[in-house]
């Protein structure tokens, strides 16, 4: 970033970006050093290729044999001089100049936007010339948009936005969340809304397919749309991502999927609507498509048609189930599951049954499983004991199961399982403290990742987290979040045994103090990622004097805290070892 700041200070001539860069190169981090090397790099190959060219021609236009050699022995020289300047030594022509800069300044802004950690925008990088604007715009490749559909300016505006970025791959469009509707707009009937809405989205998406013609990934969350106002997407992109709000209706027939050849992924939301479901064909044609990930939301018992997409996903790879009361027919739901790897179900109590037996039965590759916010015991028990398949498949399992998991599926989990390597409790009520050691035990050698998130077991039996710890020895990430009644002595026994740790999250964690931070310091752990939001007994000067400390500080990359947690000074200081610093408001307790 500092090198975009100091481009945008200079006159607009890259004569003064040089001068101010090289003035100023001891302030940029060592990625971007590395960065900027690496193009330097790419630049005496375009010069040294450019010479060579040169000395050709000459060599034809009859030159002297002894200027030809000598201009032949000449070589981009390797001091540590930037490539803006030793492109001004060199006699390459003015055209040949302007669009090494152009592409090398573009270059720089694309590296830039992924890698640093606050994105360059026009707050941050003020350009001072159409050309920096031109080349800014030209690099961006991402984009997100929020206004309201009231708002009249937006078809105004859009095109000219869209115009001005060429490169745009990817593209959200979504309602503000801090949006207050006006009594001011018009009073209409919910069918003229309806109809309005339609048209809005109608012209939205017509200027969106003559405007991004690169475009791969959208997401259209503004408002529910019909399938009917995505087909000039279809017609004239080649989309490998798509996320949508859809009518209920529309719902019916699924089948408009196939008019997009290319897509990887799909999301969409269905929404409700008081109009009359629209006719479909009651046997579409079962076509083959290319979808890897499917999410859906809101599908209910009604949404029978959502069928024909599970006899026509034979290369998923993820599915996500969201408030879903039905999956349609059973029978063909299990023909998207053989391949699947990623299956997770948040808030689909009804369904969750249904999708574990056909996993069980079918399933052969799954990696990682997710089910959050409603469960079935039995459905539970029935995977774990029968899910032979996934032995030796299942790497991560995440549940958040308040009033459904016990001991018992844990049990299970810990005799059948042989490959976990990630594990995620949260609100485990009835879950005990002698089933997580029966976990630690058998997974000691493959789980490098545990989070035990409200779990009362580790407020309430004292020593626990010691014998996880002695247990799990190739630990690498733990979050304990939210445990409000987690003391100092638990946390520091744990970690005196965990020695590979990178991230550890102690949020919400209340009653914790400094003496953790200084447990950290003593033990050495090569720390990545630490979290301390919430700790309301860690001080500033416990942060302090673990920033300061070398042994702790010299691997940490990320510190998230609060306001209160943290000075100026510790933010100076973190920042000139490279730590980023993310910093929460301080909440009154």
């Amino acid at each position: 970033m500092t090198l975009v700041k100091n481009l945008a200070q200079s006159n607009g001539s890259y004569g003064d970006d040089y001068d101010r860069t090289s003035r100023n190169i001891k302030d940029l981090n060592e990625q971007h050093c590395k960065e900027i090397k690496a193009l330097n790099d790419k630049m005496d190959k375009i010069i040294f290729s450019n010479q060579k060219t040169k000395t050709l021609k000459k060599s034809n236009n009859n030159t002297s044999v002894k200027k030809n050699q000598s201009h032949e022995q000449e070589r981009p020289r390797t001091s540590s001089r930037s490539f803006f300047n030793r492109l001004l030594l060199n006699s390459i022509s003015a055209e040949m100049e302007e669009v090494l800069f152009d592409d090398i300044l573009g270059e720089i802004f694309t590296r830039l936007s992924s890698s640093s950690s606050s994105l360059p925008s026009f707050e941050s990088v003020p350009l001072v010339s159409k050309r920096w604007l031109r080349l800014y715009r030209a690099s961006k490749t991402s984009m997100s948009l929020q206004f309201s559909p009231h708002d009249g300016s937006v078809m105004t505006l859009l095109p000219s936005i869209l115009r001005n970025h060429p490169s745009l791959s990817s593209l959200n469009l979504c309602f503000p969340v801090t949006i207050r509707t006006k009594a001011t707009n018009p009073i209409r009937s919910y069918d003229e809304s309806l109809k309005a809405q339609t048209s809005f989205n109608d012209e939205l998406i017509s200027i969106i397919s003559s405007c991004c013609f690169n475009l791969k990934n959208f997401s259209f969350l503004i408002n529910p749309i019909s399938s009917s106002s995505l087909l000039p997407l279809a017609t004239s992109l080649s989309l490998t991502s798509l996320s949508i709000k859809l009518w209920k209706p529309q719902n019916s027939d699924f089948t408009w999927i196939a008019l997009f050849s290319s897509l990887k992924e799909l999301s969409i939301d269905v929404q409700s609507t008081s109009s009359p479901a629209s006719g479909s064909n009651p046997n579409p044609e079962v076509v083959e498509l290319g979808l890897e990930s499917v999410s859906l939301s809101g599908i209910q018992s009604d949404d029978t048609r959502v069928t024909w997409l599970w006899r026509s996903c034979r290369k998923l790879k993820k599915l996500k189930l969201k408030h879903c009361g039905s999956v349609g027919e059973s029978e063909f739901f299990g023909l998207c599951l053989k391949n699947v790897e990623e299956i997770e179900l948040i808030t689909c109590r009804s369904v969750v049954d249904v999708v574990l037996l056909k996993v069980t039965e079918i399933c052969e590759s799954l990696k990682s499983l997710l089910i959050h916010d409603g469960g079935s015991k039995d459905g539970l028990v029935h995977f774990m004991n029968n899910a032979a398949r996934c032995y030796d498949t299942l790497e991560r399992l995440d549940l958040r199961l308040p009033m459904d998991l016990n001991d018992d599926h844990l049990v299970s989990l810990a005799e059948n399982f042989k490959s976990l390597s990630s594990i995620r409790l949260t609100s485990s009520t009835f879950v005990s403290g002698l089933s997580l050691k029966m976990l630690a035990l058998s997974f000691s050698s493959s789980l490098e990742e545990l989070s035990l998130l409200s779990c009362n077991a580790i407020e309430r039996e004292r020593g626990l987290l010691a014998t996880l710890g002695q247990d799990l020895r190739k630990l690498r990430k733990l979050d304990l979040t939210r445990n409000e009644w987690l003391f100092d002595k638990e946390v520091v026994s744990m970690l005196a045994s965990c020695n590979g740790l990178v991230e550890l999250g102690l949020r919400d964690c209340k009653h914790l103090t400094g003496e953790v931070l200084v447990a950290l310091n003593k033990q050495g752990l090569k720390l990545k990622t630490l979290d301390i939001v919430g700790c309301r007994l860690m001080q500033s000067d416990d942060v302090e004097a673990f920033v300061m400390n070398n042994n702790s500080s010299r691997w940490l990359k990320k510190l998230v805290v609060e306001e209160n947690q943290i000075t100026e000074d510790i933010l100076n200081l973190a920042a000139s070892k490279l730590i980023e610093t993310v910093v929460f408001p301080s909440l009154v307790w």
